[in-house]
């Protein structure tokens, strides 16, 4: 699976949202406008790099997800992880906290979902 672009992640986050649709259909989706003919050619490209699924519908196609958002995330967050928190989750948390992104409700929550897994 190939790290995607930030116009191509943007563009799979509205796939993800809609669902199915076609070009238009994801632009009505897209947080930052752009031109119909780079979201085109952005799709065509989700579907070279086997993103996006598509049939043909009359005379329009219509474009799926082929990768769920949680592949896409299981597989680059772990890389994140690896190449910026030296492998380290608790790395990555202490960044947060330092950065004052997580509060400490939040990391009291964290924690109350890690003992819930263990149990």
């Amino acid at each position: 699976m190939e790290k995607l672009t930030h116009v191509e992640e943007a563009t799979m986050q509205a796939v993800w949202r809609t669902g199915e649709g076609n070009v238009k259909t994801f632009m009505e989706k897209l947080d930052e406008p752009a031109p119909y003919t780079t979201i085109a050619s952005v799709i065509k490209n989700l579907e070279k790099k086997g993103y996006l699924s598509s049939r043909l519908v009359g005379n329009a196609y219509l474009y799926k997800p082929a990768v769920s958002e949680a592949e896409y995330k299981k597989k680059f967050m772990g890389s994140v992880v690896k190449e910026y928190f030296d492998n380290s989750y608790k790395e990555l948390v202490n960044f947060f906290v330092e950065q004052k992104k997580l509060s400490a409700k939040e990391l009291k929550e964290i924690i109350n979902l890690i003992e819930k897994g263990d149990k």
